[in-house]
């Protein structure tokens, strides 16, 4: 698999495949479509060319608590990765990892320290701002039998002008190049707007995030990020009055 040339440009991935010596390889991956973390980690899988077996399951069924699932983590948590036994959760710390062990370059996520920092920056963005203020947006209308709460809508909208910010005069989250940091990003954000948040009223974010779904389009963004994005969005509505 090559470098996949778009209509905006090349898009540097990595598009790697495993050495002939490990043709029969391939990852495990726990996975639930409606969370974005999983989504951004198994976009990245399909951009790497690492061979995996997707393993949903149903969190709405409690299917992470299975003993099964307990043994391999005792957080309960997707996405988490089996590769060949070696076992891996936290979608950012998981991306990382498949970059440095699968990925042909260091282009998803430099090696350089100011660059390398910039991602990390946008990583950590995404885990303790970003993805928790969505969280606690859309958790007590879908789990709490409660409506939406404008003041927190609020401090997700804050978080957007923040990100809109980080697009200024560069076409990715963390630079000059697509990274991990914009698989991570953009499946949060399509989440957002399958929420009924207006990603269009921010021009950085809506012009990055037109340019970032041509850019994945063929490592899964409409079967994989879309999809699941919808039906948690469908999900949303249904419980609003």
């Amino acid at each position: 698999m090559g470098n996949c040339m778009e209509t905006e440009g090349v898009v540097p991935l990595n598009n790697i495949t495993f050495d002939p010596k490990m043709i029969n390889h391939s990852i495990d991956l726990y996975f639930f479509p409606g969370s974005p973390p999983s989504r951004a980690t198994l976009m990245l899988v399909k951009a790497l060319g690492v061979k995996h077996n997707v393993k949903t399951l149903n969190l709405l069924a409690g299917e992470q608590m299975n003993p099964e699932f307990i043994k391999i983590n005792p957080m309960h948590t997707v996405p988490t990765i089996n590769d060949n036994g070696f076992i891996l959760w936290d979608s950012h710390v998981i991306m990382k990892y498949l970059v440095d062990q699968y990925g042909k370059d260091d282009s998803l996520h430099p090696k350089d320290a100011k660059k390398g920092a910039i991602v990390n920056h946008r990583l950590f963005f995404s885990a303790t701002v970003l993805f928790p203020r969505l969280q606690d947006y859309c958790s007590p209308v879908l789990f709490g039998n409660q409506q939406p709460d404008s003041s927190k809508a609020e401090k997700f909208e804050e978080a957007l002008v923040f990100l809109d910010g980080f697009l200024k005069n560069q076409p990715w989250v963390a630079g000059q190049q697509l990274t991990i940091a914009d698989f991570s990003i953009v499946a949060i954000i399509a989440t957002a707007e399958a929420v009924m948040f207006n990603i269009a009223k921010y021009s950085n974010l809506s012009e990055w995030y037109h340019k970032v779904k041509n850019a994945m389009s063929n490592y899964g963004y409409e079967d994989v990020n879309q999809a699941g994005a919808d039906a948690f969005g469908a999900m949303f509505k249904n419980k609003l009055k």
